[in-house]
């Protein structure tokens, strides 16, 4: 049960920063694609850079247990689902994550997007058996398999820097990550 209420308040938290920097506002994604309002890729470029730190400190001392890191296998698949992630994001300014906030914030079109991922997840569940039969390598795995490139503790993973402290990579690409959030100009373009 408090793992339940731990994910809830995690959550809830999550969803009230995305609502409070503007991701749950559909414009403000597509004024970042376009690149005329930065503002909200500088605030995601950060809390990359943050957060990664954060965890990979957590891990390195022992505070989160490193089985709960979990590298998920690249294939073709995972290739075709992102471009068509990236066309509906593009398209509709929302993602999974950013429409529900924008339900809770009150905007009536993150409904509609909502039940069209819903319905589109349906559809693929009807014709996945289909794909997979009739497409196989479009879930044949990627060279490489699970690789990260910090160490991560979890043996079934190899890390392409281990020589290094997983700590040291992840501490010198979220460093690169708040730079880049700093450094970044408000507008690549004219609005």
């Amino acid at each position: 049960m408090e793992k339940i209420i731990l994910a809830i308040a995690l959550g809830g938290l999550f969803g009230f920063v995305l609502h409070r920097v503007g991701a749950g506002n559909p414009q403000n994604i597509i004024n970042m694609l376009r690149l005329t309002d930065l503002s909200l890729a500088k605030v995601i470029l950060l809390a990359i850079g943050v957060s990664s730190l954060i965890l990979f400190i957590l891990l390195s001392t022992g505070l989160i247990n490193e089985s709960h890191i979990s590298i998920k296998a690249a294939y073709g698949g995972v290739l075709i689902g992102g471009l068509i992630f990236g066309i509906g994001f593009a398209t509709a300014g929302y993602c999974p994550g950013t429409c529900l906030v924008g339900l809770g914030g009150g905007r009536k079109d993150a409904l509609y997007f909502i039940l069209g991922a819903l319905v589109g997840a349906f559809i693929f569940t009807l014709v996945y058996g289909w794909i997979k039969t009739t497409f196989p390598s479009v879930f044949a795995p990627i060279e490489g398999g699970k690789v990260s490139l910090a160490n991560t503790g979890v043996s079934k993973f190899h890390g392409l820097f281990d020589n290094v402290p997983a700590v040291a990579v992840a501490g010198g690409i979220a460093l690169i990550f708040i730079l880049v959030a700093w450094k970044l100009p408000k507008s690549l373009k004219k609005a």
